[in-house]
């Protein structure tokens, strides 16, 4: 019997599979906690209560820097931002992780658009806020940059962990802040897209790469 060859490098390196594998369960943990306790909230209480105030509403220039931000989750900016990254990976020959680039965005914007009607925390008294897509979507895509960065570089797992973490946490954050800052999310829901991402990514490629290698 002919044994399978892998022929394109795992989008999943072997060093991160665990330490991905442990975060994503701890991020649906936290993503389906959060989800419970703002259950058909619309109030502002607990941590939301404590950080809001200091971040939404910000003034010019950080008001600009928001606004830039923010584009990168909207329709426009995510395609070009989804396109320039797979496109990087196609001629960095990393088919896998191009792959992974637009349907772990996919998967990621799925999880959190059923999420929203189901957890039915509304913002504004009338807008869908549980868990933040924008913020969901940076750091899917910053995940998927990690990935490709631990590939090319080949990475140990004491440099790879913080690195691919590292990144999503940056963009969580940084799309996190703009979100709560033009007064579109709680800062729990931007945790919540954080982790929505950190449990879908890391998932969409371990199948990328189960039905690559069977292909």
């Amino acid at each position: 019997m002919k044994q399978l060859v892998r022929t394109a490098p795992a989008v999943l390196p072997l060093v991160l599979r665990t330490p991905l594998a442990m975060s994503g369960a701890l991020a649906t943990a936290v993503l389906v906690a959060l989800g419970i306790l703002h259950f058909h909230d619309s109030g502002l209480t607990g941590i939301d209560a404590a950080v809001l105030p200091s971040l939404d509403g910000v003034e010019p220039p950080w008001r600009y820097v928001a606004l830039v931000i923010d584009f990168g989750g909207e329709p426009v900016g995510s395609v070009i931002l989804v396109a320039l990254i797979a496109g990087v990976c196609f001629l960095a020959r990393r088919a896998r992780t191009a792959v992974l680039t637009v349907l772990g965005v996919l998967v990621t914007v799925a999880v959190t658009t059923a999420l929203k009607p189901i957890v039915g925390r509304t913002i504004h008294g009338e807008f869908l806020s549980y868990p933040s897509g924008h913020t969901a979507l940076a750091t899917a895509l910053a995940l998927v940059i990690g990935l490709l960065l631990v590939d090319r570089l080949e990475l140990g797992r004491g440099t790879a962990v913080p690195v691919v973490l590292g990144l999503a946490l940056v963009a969580g954050v940084a799309m996190g802040w703009a979100e709560v800052a033009l007064g579109a999310h709680y800062p729990t829901d931007a945790v919540g897209g954080f982790c929505a991402a950190l449990a879908a990514v890391p998932a969409t490629g371990w199948v990328v790469d189960r039905v690559a290698d069977r292909l």
